[in-house]
């Protein structure tokens, strides 16, 4: 989907709706964001009507977006997707659109790239994958896409996620690949 197909905004009940959905999450995760105080991030949000249409193109997709740190040198508070598994509007995608149209049958329906850029995320890095597990238990039986290096993309190749045994698992596939139980984790800084 391209961004210029989306329509870039939410209804006042809408933003409530998300408001109120991000707060109850917030609240029963304080493990994620020790320090952090849900006032100032509702403030900041409202601030940034075009950052809360994405946190709700991540909750609509499956995501369950929620404050995992704060860069106190910017201000902003950064947003991962916290659901258990990988989110289930994001899955059955490639890792881009080369790998996608390099598909000679079977083409899945979109990528991971250009979804999250119409949402205006970003992947997971590999650190970012890390960080996330160390907060709870994530993808122990899906796994996600995280953002892959150029050199190994040159190559054909794509990264991607998962964690079992209590353990973080990076793993590689052809960029064409595609499966049921993959999708991609985003990151939003508000």
């Amino acid at each position: 989907m391209i961004m210029s197909q989306l329509k870039k905004g939410l209804s006042p009940q809408q933003r409530a709706e998300l408001l109120r959905v991000l707060k109850v999450r917030f609240e029963n995760n304080l493990h994620r964001h020790k320090g952090v105080e849900w006032a100032n991030i509702q403030t900041r949000l409202e601030a940034n009507p075009d950052k809360l249409w994405s946190l709700n193109e991540m909750e609509r997709t499956g995501g369950e977006p929620d404050v995992v740190g704060h860069d106190k040198k910017t201000g902003e508070y950064i947003f991962y997707d916290c659901s258990p598994e990988t989110p289930t509007g994001r899955r059955n995608v490639c890792y881009d659109r080369e790998a996608q149209e390099a598909r000679k049958t079977a083409k899945p329906k979109n990528n991971a790239i250009d979804m999250a850029a119409a949402m205006c995320i970003e992947l997971l890095t590999e650190d970012q994958y890390r960080t996330l597990q160390k907060l709870g238990k994530f993808d122990t039986k899906t796994s996600s896409w995280i953002k892959t290096p150029l050199d190994i993309r040159k190559l054909g190749g794509a990264l991607f996620c998962d964690c079992r045994y209590n353990t973080v698992f990076v793993y590689h596939n052809s960029a064409p690949s595609y499966y049921s139980s993959r999708a991609f984790r985003g990151s939003l800084r508000v």
